[in-house]
């Protein structure tokens, strides 16, 4: 089950409360809506949303017990807006995003978002999708696959890899997370400290994929429309990507429909990370809608 980062620190940041209605944009499996549920009891509400249809059934069972108080939504938090108002759920008390991609998505081979096991260059949330890694991989061209990993994985190696990456498929179609990993292993001369040489691309891959920046610009002025005076939004991001499209959105915001409330990101308290290491890059930011 995917445990819940900055479980506490969210549920002060949104001043979660009986008879709130809540909105969820990335339930993931659960953790977070199901303490948000409790906390709102008996009436409270909460709007859940989730692109990808296998972690969504699993959220779906784990909160079935509080019957029709949790609304379920196979879609993207960049359709938030007209889900709402589809379900009822205007305006709102607060709303969170977990921009993390879950543990399920790691430890499941067949989703080919690690390299720690073979599987297929898939990386999809939404499955439905027809955009997949293998198709950028083998698909686009070598200057698009730089931009991509230039921009998306921030990697200073990204000419040298998009090269290598055109020269392989011209022999043999690249298809798994195996063959890609062990290409770029190969052009680093191996691997060196902890972090895996291929962590960029894939992270750029995955990115690029879901479209997750494109969705994250659209989302937020949505998410802020959203709200109810007073209503509080919480962000939590993993990467610099991210933080830097949340943090400038908040700023242009500052004193015309926000109030930002964390002059500093919220990170993991030392305790936390003992529980649980992936919570080591996660970034909260929260604001409140003026």
């Amino acid at each position: 089950m995917h445990v819940p980062v900055l479980l506490e620190e969210v549920l002060e940041a949104l001043k979660v409360k009986a008879g709130g209605r809540y909105l969820d944009g990335t339930v993931g499996q659960g953790g977070h809506a199901q303490v948000i549920l409790e906390r709102t009891s008996p009436d409270g509400r909460l709007l859940a949303i989730d692109r990808d249809v296998r972690n969504l059934s699993v959220a779906k069972e784990r909160l079935a017990h509080f019957g029709q108080r949790a609304v379920f939504a196979h879609d993207s938090y960049a359709q938030a807006k007209e889900i709402a108002q589809r379900e009822g759920f205007r305006p709102l008390d607060g709303i969170l995003l977990d921009l993390g991609f879950s543990s399920a998505h790691i430890e499941e081979a067949q989703r080919g978002f690690s390299f720690q096991e073979e599987g297929p260059l898939d990386m999809r949330y939404d499955t439905s999708q027809p955009l997949t890694a293998e198709a950028i991989v083998n698909g686009a061209s070598e200057e698009e696959l730089v931009r991509v990993l230039r921009v998306l994985g921030e990697d200073p190696h990204a000419r040298r890899i998009a090269k290598e990456i055109v020269a392989q498929r011209r022999k043999q179609r690249i298809v798994t997370t195996s063959q890609l990993a062990d290409l770029i292993l190969g052009l680093a001369g191996g691997r060196r400290g902890k972090i895996h040489p291929a962590t960029r691309t894939f992270q750029a891959l995955r990115i690029a994929v879901n479209d997750e920046l494109g969705e994250l610009e659209r989302a937020l002025p949505d998410m802020v429309e959203l709200l109810k005076p007073g209503g509080r939004l919480a962000i939590i991001s993993f990467h610099s990507l991210e933080d830097r499209v949340v943090k400038a959105f908040l700023n242009a915001q500052k004193g015309k429909t926000l109030t930002i409330l964390t002059k500093h990101v919220i990170t993991s308290s030392e305790e936390e990370l003992k529980r649980n290491p992936r919570a080591r890059s996660a970034k909260l930011r929260v604001a409140e809608r003026l």
